[in-house]
């Protein structure tokens, strides 16, 4: 099947082999810079893994070094994509990938950096990376990308003391609002995690890109680059599923968070959980994180329990105050942190049910799923060249297991559910609006009802 094909109605996934396309610059210069940076990274970490393990750690600092130039040279002469050979327990699975990717390509050539799915090859690079760490002992714990993440958070302190003093103001006058006033808090809250997504670090190539601004006080100026704004069908979704409990309970019982970014935009993720339960929307937050370091800044559980445990010990009243009702919520099981493998693969989410039947069947028991950021969108809509106009429900083809919302700053040129001319008119003002991030989705989708 040639790559430019639309098969059965769905367009061909995006890929570098368009040169000047937002992916083929990705795949020339922004991978490349990451791999740079990483190796660059391992190097500068050299006297503390002689401290940590000897000669050993040395050998194994070269050795990672040397697997990733490797990669590195791989990527930008356009070679083959090769089988993974660490033997992870999800090794199994990505070479299946690699083999259905080949599949669909025809056997006329292989499959490669700029020929093949740009979603895949961005996914791979990332596995690769923690293949070249985790293939060198002692050293095989190490996140490459951890001084950036903690940096991002250290530099957002005034915007998180900000966002937690809200916090703490909202959940003091908590009994006596009403349902508008929690409906605003709700939809403030809202925009803060959605915005909370222009801390990105893999779009940045790992520059440095922290919140300095009050993130409530700049709401405002930030409406209109709402394109799609379905809030309200996420606050009716939340009221609904409260008000089906009948007269025994007044909560939706679960809100599964699948995380994007650590640093500034997991604050805003945890401010926004811990209001979902005070105030009695929600009953349980499911947080959805990766195995291990991701597209440069995303969560892993390191991440998770390190945030908490720096803002506990933050020398800022309502900070403090927040880190510790965070920390009890975990405790309680009001709050868990979940990861799966699949997080961390290339597969559209079209595939979960066939592919990781057990995480959609987790998914399945929320009221409401929010999807945080770019790559979770462009696995929602498998990443492919839809129409701008195109429904969000089917560019998701079948995914479904939950109400589910898409929270997302766009950096990549994929977007739909748009109103007709929206794009045209937005591509005559700003030709670079896919991609820049200074626009945002909030996106809804509920299941269809049985009758």
């Amino acid at each position: 099947m040639a790559a430019d094909q639309t098969v059965h109605g769905i367009p061909p996934s995006l890929s570098a082999s368009v040169t000047g396309s937002f992916a083929y610059l990705t795949v020339r210069d922004r991978m490349p810079t990451i791999l740079t940076k990483v190796i660059d990274t391992i190097h500068r970490n050299k006297n503390k893994f002689f401290e940590e393990h000897g000669e050993e750690g040395i050998s194994a600092e070269k050795q990672a070094i040397s697997l990733l130039s490797k990669l590195r040279n791989e990527l930008q002469t356009d070679k083959p994509i090769l089988e993974l050979m660490d033997g992870l327990p999800d090794t199994e699975s990505w070479n299946q990938y690699l083999q259905r990717q080949q599949r669909q390509q025809g056997d006329q050539e292989p499959v490669s950096w700029f020929k093949s799915p740009w979603l895949y090859v961005e996914c791979y690079m990332y596995r690769r990376l923690q293949e070249a760490i985790w293939l060198n002992p002692p050293i095989n714990n190490f996140d490459f990308f951890n001084e950036g993440k903690t940096e991002g958070f250290f530099e957002s302190q005034q915007a998180v003391m900000t966002l937690c003093t809200y916090l703490g103001d909202i959940q003091k006058s908590m009994q006596t609002l009403s349902e508008n006033q929690l409906s605003e808090y709700f939809n403030k809250l809202l925009q803060v995690s959605l915005w909370g997504n222009k801390c990105d670090l893999s779009i940045s190539a790992g520059q440095k890109n922290s919140q300095d601004s009050s993130p409530i006080d700049s709401l405002n100026s930030l409406q209109s680059f709402i394109l799609v704004d379905d809030s309200n069908a996420v606050w009716l979704t939340l009221n609904s599923s409260r008000r089906l409990e009948g007269s025994g309970k007044t909560t939706a019982d679960r809100v599964d968070i699948v995380l994007d970014n650590a640093g500034f935009e997991l604050v805003t993720d945890l401010v926004l959980a811990d209001f979902l339960v005070s105030s009695g929307l929600a009953r349980q937050i499911h947080f959805h994180g990766k195995c291990f370091p991701w597209f440069v800044s995303d969560v892993t559980a390191n991440d998770f329990q390190w945030t908490i445990r720096q803002t506990m010990a933050a020398n800022h009243k309502w900070m403090c105050k927040s880190g510790f009702q965070w920390q009890s919520y975990l405790k309680e099981g009001v709050w868990c942190y979940h990861d799966h493998p699949f997080w961390t693969q290339p597969h559209e989410f079209c595939d979960m049910a066939a592919d990781a039947p057990e995480l959609y069947a987790a998914l399945q028991g929320a009221d409401l799923v929010l999807f945080k950021g770019d790559l979770n969108y462009r696995k929602l809509t498998g990443d492919r060249d839809w129409a701008h106009t195109v429904d969000f429900s089917t560019a998701l083809r079948g995914f479904e297991p939950a109400p589910l919302c898409s929270l997302r700053t766009l950096k990549a040129n994929v977007q739909v559910g748009l109103q007709p001319g929206q794009a045209e008119k937005l591509t005559s003002q700003d030709p670079s609006w896919m991609t820049n991030g200074k626009y945002g989705v909030i996106q809804f989708h509920s299941p269809k009802l049985p009758q």
